[in-house]
């Protein structure tokens, strides 16, 4: 079964002579367990695709369906829902709580979901230790690198088992090392784990980790390249 389908989805923001055209008819699907790299220049859309995936903004036009859920037809408690247990968020920058440890921001949305702090510990700990942080448990993000902030935001984003992830420039705030690191963790997320992976990333270096790059130009869908994977399935 298809995990991402969209038809036709088109986003247009403002009214009249000043509209923009963010999207338009964007018509892709996403295998579980594929990781698909979305590129192309700013301002092509990129990131309008990546929220309305999320249910993080509404359509203008066409539809999302995520895992059998068509994302116009839920109301916001069943959209938040599905935001909580089917998908699983990356951004730029973290978003880690300064005051909480990597274990209690890796068990955070489980913890909101109505898990026992108990269990949910150990879920967000067998993440965190999988990636390579079980020694840094304990430590707040000011005592993490940013590689290893980015790592307990992908064991939060994977700790209520989520089909999809989605991930916004995940390695836009790291140095070349660092996000070598974080493409391959995605990709072994996919592989390994059998996750969907939709990354927006401007770095063509970055996206030849994935399967299939999408190129959107001017919000519409300019080309789609599959990859050959050789060197980069570790």
């Amino acid at each position: 079964m298809t995990i991402i389908t969209t038809s036709n989805l088109t986003k247009i923001y403002g009214s009249g002579a000043t509209a923009v055209t963010a999207l338009d008819h964007v018509s892709i699907s996403v295998q579980p367990g594929e990781f698909v790299a979305i590129m192309g220049p700013s301002g092509c859309g990129k990131s309008t695709l990546l929220h309305l995936l999320g249910g993080l903004d509404k359509a203008t036009d066409g539809s999302v369906q995520i895992d059998g859920h068509n994302l116009n037809d839920l109301n916001d408690d069943a959209l938040t829902e599905v935001r909580r247990r089917k998908m699983g968020f990356v951004f730029q920058f973290y978003n880690l709580i300064p005051v909480m440890t990597a274990v209690e921001n890796a068990a955070l949305p489980v913890t909101l979901d109505g898990l026992k702090p108990v269990e949910a510990h150990k879920k967000a700990a067998e993440w965190l230790t999988r990636f390579g942080l079980g020694d840094r448990l304990s430590h707040r993000p000011d005592q993490l690198s940013g590689g290893q902030q980015q790592r307990v935001a992908i064991a939060r984003a994977l700790v209520a088992e989520p089909q999809l992830i989605l991930a916004d420039e995940p390695t836009g705030n790291l140095d070349t090392k660092s996000s070598d690191e974080i493409a391959s963790l995605l990709r072994q997320v996919s592989k390994q784990y059998g996750r969907a992976v939709v990354m927006v990333t401007h770095d063509p270096r970055i996206a030849a980790y994935a399967d299939r790059i999408i190129f959107l130009k001017d919000g519409k869908v300019a080309e789609e390249t599959i990859l050959e994977k050789k060197s980069k399935t570790h």
